[in-house]
Formats: structure tokens, C-alpha cells, sequence
């Protein structure tokens, strides 16, 4: 694969609705260069793609060698603080789209000004932290991310105020939640384009964490890549880690999910699904004349009362 880590970073990683790199990179994802979205839709299942890169993705059963995948566990911070390095804050727009996708953000309160307690879980630079705030004043967020880099930036905005937010380091899969956040105190937990990133292995301690600080009644709205997304047909022979797991050129990783697998997870973790499906998008590149489909999950779960 003759590309940089940034140029594949940024074909993966614009895939999120609404963040387009401020960097132009000369890829094949619509995205980076255009905000022309001509087509989504919400499906329950998934239909067959019969494309030449979902039939060479899914019959490929060459695996990276044992030894790399555990460098690649091991050094799986250092990859996500050297990304942050590279790129700042400068990667991703502000998420703006949160809101329009996930209305509990909106109508959880029980009653108008409520203050509503709320984890990002994956909090990157702020992204999606810091338009939250602005728009909705009666919120408090905690907020935390493997990257101490990433944490550092957070605390570093002039946006960031200890009133409204409070951002730590924090391992999902072993450091307890509960060190910085009171049990049962949470009302809402996003967890967007983040799971995707652990371990298959790993992804039930992350949402047993989770689980811990949530209040009953309350809710995990969860966004991330979906299974036959334009990212995962892309990977070549050499990257695949396991079923439906790949690392990129940076060595940063990406699982890519069913609203099966994903249902598992979660339930028998305790939650109770609420509702799962795909988003179907087509992004438009112009400029070189490209329709690019993309495959998300987006899903809600809540903790039983």
C-alpha cells in the first residue's frame, strides 16, 4: 500500500458523518474534498455487496503474525498519542451532527433545564465535546480518552472550563471509571468511532466500565463503522488482524461491526437494547468524479431501571 499513515488515516477516518479533515489529502474518500451527500438511509440489515473488494476482503484468511498483533496491543496508546501528535486538533471538524442523530441528547431531561450528566467515553480533542457544551448550557460532561495527548488538548482549549467538563486519561478496558465518575450518576454516554479502535477481546470490559456509571434508566448512544464499510473494503492483503479487524498503515486499528456482534456485547453486559441499525451513506467526490458507500452502526442501549 503505497500511501502515508496521514493519507490513510484520513480515508478511514473522515467516514464520520460530518468531520471532514482540514487538510486536504489527495485520497479517494469524497469527504476530505466535498460536503455533498446525496443519499442516507437507515436500514435493519444489510443487503450482499458483490463488489470485487467485499469478495477479496471477506475470503482473505491471511492473518498479521501473532507476534505483531501483540506489539501492536501493546504499543496501541503510543500509536493514538503519535496520531495526535501529527495532527493536532486539526484533523476533524466539530461534530455538529450529534444532536440531529441522537435526539435523547435533547429529550432525556424529566424536567426543562434539568441538568443532564453525561460521559464521552473516547473524547478525542473535543470534537464533539465542545460543540455539546455550547449548544446546550445545562450539561455536565466527563470526559476521557486513551491518548493522554488527546486529554492534554482538551484541557488545553479555551472552551474547556472545570464547571461544565472534567477530562482524564482512561484506559476503557482497565482503569475503572468510577475513579473520576460516581456510580450511577450518568445519564447519558456517547461512545462514537470508538470502540471500533479495541480489541475484539477487550470490548466487554469497555462497556462493563460503562455500565458502572450509568444511572438506571439511562442510555449509551453508540456510532462507529459498520461491516462492509468503504473502510474495510480498502485494506489490502497484510491487515487483517481477524474477523472484521484491521490495522492501518499508523497502527492504529479498526473493527468494523454487525448489529449482531454488537448487540452481544452489550447485552450481556446487562444493557437492554433499545434500537440498532445501519446507516447507508454515498459520499460524493467531485473532483474526482467518485461515489464512495459508507456503512455505519448506530444504536442505542439502555440500563435496565
Amino acid at each position: 500500500m503505497n500511501i502515508s499513515p496521514l493519507e490513510q488515516n484520513s480515508m478511514d477516518f473522515c467516514a464520520e458523518e460530518g468531520d471532514k479533515p482540514t487538510v486536504e489529502t489527495n485520497t479517494s474518500c469524497g469527504t476530505c474534498f466535498s460536503s455533498d451527500v446525496p443519499f442516507q438511509k437507515k436500514v435493519d440489515k444489510l443487503g450482499l455487496t458483490r463488489t470485487y473488494e467485499a469478495q477479496h476482503t471477506q475470503s482473505d484468511i491471511r492473518l498479521v503474525s501473532e507476534f505483531k498483533q501483540l506489539k501492536l496491543e501493546k504499543e496501541a496508546q503510543k500509536n493514538w498519542d503519535l496520531f495526535y501528535k501529527r495532527n493536532s486538533t486539526n484533523f476533524f471538524k466539530d461534530r455538529h451532527w450529534t444532536t440531529r442523530e441522537f435526539e435523547e441528547l435533547k429529550t432525556c431531561r424529566e424536567f426543562e433545564n434539568q441538568r443532564l450528566t453525561m460521559l464521552e467515553a473516547g473524547c478525542g480533542v473535543g470534537n464533539c465535546l465542545f460543540p455539546l457544551l455550547e449548544e446546550d448550557p445545562h450539561i455536565f460532561i466527563y470526559a476521557c480518552d486513551f491518548s493522554p495527548r488527546a486529554v492534554q488538548f482538551v484541557k488545553q482549549n479555551p472552551c474547556y472550563n472545570p464547571d461544565t467538563c472534567k477530562a482524564f486519561q482512561c484506559d476503557l478496558t482497565k482503569d475503572s471509571l468510577t475513579d473520576n465518575i460516581p456510580a450511577d450518576s450518568v445519564d447519558v454516554a456517547t461512545l462514537m468511532f470508538v470502540l471500533s479502535a479495541i480489541h475484539p477481546d477487550k470490548m466487554p470490559l469497555a462497556v462493563e466500565n460503562i455500565y458502572k456509571v450509568i444511572k438506571p434508566g439511562g442510555c449509551v448512544l453508540f456510532r462507529d463503522y459498520g461491516f462492509n464499510d468503504h473502510a474495510m473494503l480498502r485494506f489490502k492483503t497484510g491487515n487483517k488482524l481477524g474477523e472484521n479487524f484491521y490495522v492501518r498503515q499508523d497502527g492504529t486499528r479498526s473493527y468494523f461491526f454487525t448489529t449482531e456482534y454488537l448487540q452481544d456485547v452489550f447485552t450481556q453486559a446487562g444493557y437492554k437494547e433499545v434500537s440498532s441499525e445501519y446507516v447507508l451513506r454515498e459520499t460524493v467526490n467531485k473532483k474526482e468524479g467518485l461515489c464512495v458507500p459508507r456503512v455505519f452502526v448506530q444504536s442505542k442501549f439502555s440500563k435496565p431501571q
